[in-house]
């Protein structure tokens, strides 16, 4: 798979094939940001609630959620208020269809410059690949530890989430096998497999191309864990119950 160099590139294989994976020193390129700017927000991930509504039982899964509304033009990124995080049966057949209440995303996070500068400018990248004006982003801090023995990032299988775009952020990675990232075409039989292994590395979706999915992890050390920012872009509004 081909790592891109800027935002040209980006657009270029999202129109292409409907995704494409940025790597970490092509970050402040392509979204404005540097790696180091981001680190301060490292520690936050050391202090995500365990997630309460997995069916399967397991106890692998922390996160946070937060909600945001940006505007292309003029520029504006703008947090709502607190709200569940909700997915259809159609797109989520294991946990879509309730309304999961997480802990919100701590203010500090979402003040800080260097988050509120990668959502907008990997939203302004989605809207040139779409020709939008406006998103509706969720965001999710997730850890998935190996405490139990194994972590299952995406417990629902392959899948899509219902919104336009989706970027998937690796903040961390330690003591840890497995996580290979699974990204098919979603109307045919392609698809490619890779590990993401290195920190502030972005694979970006065309969620309505693609089909993804991350294989579970397991120990290769002692305290385990994969930790992940997924954030999501769709037009039209939040996903919510009719």
């Amino acid at each position: 798979m081909r790592t891109v160099e800027d935002r040209n590139d980006i657009v270029q294989e999202m129109r292409a094939q409907g995704f494409c994976l940025v790597t970490p020193a092509m970050l402040q390129a392509c979204f404005g940001v540097a790696p180091a700017a981001l680190a301060p927000l490292l520690p936050s991930w050391d202090d995500l609630p365990r997630d309460g509504y997995l069916k399967d039982g397991g106890k692998y899964r922390a996160r946070r959620h937060g909600s945001f509304v940006q505007t292309i033009t003029p520029p504006s990124l703008v947090q709502v208020p607190h709200r569940a995080h909700w997915q259809p049966l159609d797109y989520n057949a294991l946990h879509g269809g309730i309304e999961r209440w997480f802990e919100p995303i701590e203010p500090p996070v979402c003040a800080t410059a260097a988050w509120r500068t990668l959502l907008t400018q990997v939203g302004e990248v989605c809207a040139t690949v779409s020709s939008q004006s406006k998103w509706f982003i969720e965001a999710h801090q997730f850890r998935i530890d190996t405490a139990e023995g194994i972590g299952r990032p995406t417990p629902e299988g392959a899948h899509r989430d219902g919104v336009d775009f989706v970027a998937v952020v690796l903040v961390n990675r330690r003591g840890v096998k497995g996580g290979e990232s699974r990204v098919f075409d979603a109307h045919g039989p392609n698809g490619v497999r890779f590990t993401l292994t290195e920190s502030w590395s972005v694979l970006l979706l065309d969620d309505a191309r693609v089909i993804h999915e991350t294989t579970p992890i397991q120990p290769d050390g002692e305290k385990g864990v994969r930790d992940t920012l997924v954030l999501t872009y769709r037009a039209g509004g939040f996903q919510d119950p009719d």
